[in-house]
């Protein structure tokens, strides 16, 4: 188990899961049987098939332990059940200005959901852990690779 909760959204632990369910139920039969195959047809020293099929199986098998532990260790929240919706924590859809007035919205979501070009961001974040427990209007200070900045939370919101 990891040293912090690996916090992941219903929808995040669904996509691991569908990834996971992929790659056990229908890349790893086909890349087997391809394998199964080419080990048929004779000298595998110089078998195209039979050598990038070894390749590709132990990458899947690779990717399946990797999504396995991430799936174990993933303590799924639900952000509509947070008891208080006036406050920043795990799920929450947070509207920032930062002092040349620029508004940013991101969700706050999984390290392992995070995507900052569709305004997701990781829980373990910078900005995530400055945001934490704030309140609307509420000043926080992030120091970024750029420098420090500081942000106003503008708005909060919850899925329904």
């Amino acid at each position: 188990m990891t040293a912090h909760p690996n916090y992941i959204t219903p929808d995040g632990f669904s996509k691991l899961r569908a990834e996971y369910d992929q790659l056990l139920g229908v890349e790893r039969p086909r890349v087997v049987e391809i394998v199964s195959w080419a080990a048929g047809n004779g000298d595998r020293s110089e078998n195209g098939d039979y050598l990038y099929g070894r390749k590709r199986m132990r990458e899947i098998d690779g990717q399946l332990r990797r999504l396995s532990k991430k799936m174990k260790d993933a303590k799924v929240v639900d952000p509509r059940h947070q008891p208080d919706k006036n406050k920043v924590f795990f799920g929450a859809t947070v509207t920032i200005v930062d002092e040349d007035d620029n508004h940013r919205t991101v969700t706050i979501v999984g390290n392992d959901e995070a995507d900052a070009s569709a305004g997701r961001i990781g829980w373990g974040s910078p900005i995530a852990r400055a945001l934490r427990g704030a309140a609307i209007g509420d000043l926080r200070r992030v120091l970024l690779p750029a420098g420090e900045k500081e942000y106003e939370v503008m708005a909060i919101s919850y899925p329904a």
